[in-house]
């Protein structure tokens, strides 16, 4: 199959860390801007997520500990009516 040569500016620092990575992984960046490409148009979509970052360190505590609420419901108060519990909130 022909090959098409495509031209795409990186920004130099990027370029160097991405060709390190990709050597050891053992590919150049042509075959990982191949392998980003076929999976984009398999998926019809951007193959990773954009947007922010994952949860921040408080987030992921706040996490933890609903889990950990959750294995231990006995120990804590729950409501099933909302009135109930922000009369007791406020008294």
């Amino acid at each position: 199959m022909m090959k098409q040569n495509t031209e795409i500016k990186i920004d130099p620092s990027l370029h160097q860390k991405a060709q390190k990575l990709f050597n050891e992984l053992g590919i150049d960046i042509s075959t990982a801007v191949n392998i980003f490409l076929r999976q984009a148009v398999r998926e019809q979509a951007i193959p990773f997520r954009i947007g922010d970052p994952l949860p921040s360190a408080e987030t992921m505590e706040a996490l933890r500990e609903v889990e950990e609420m959750k294995k231990n419901a006995d120990l804590y108060k729950g409501y099933t009516d909302v009135d109930d519990m922000m009369k007791e909130l406020l008294s």
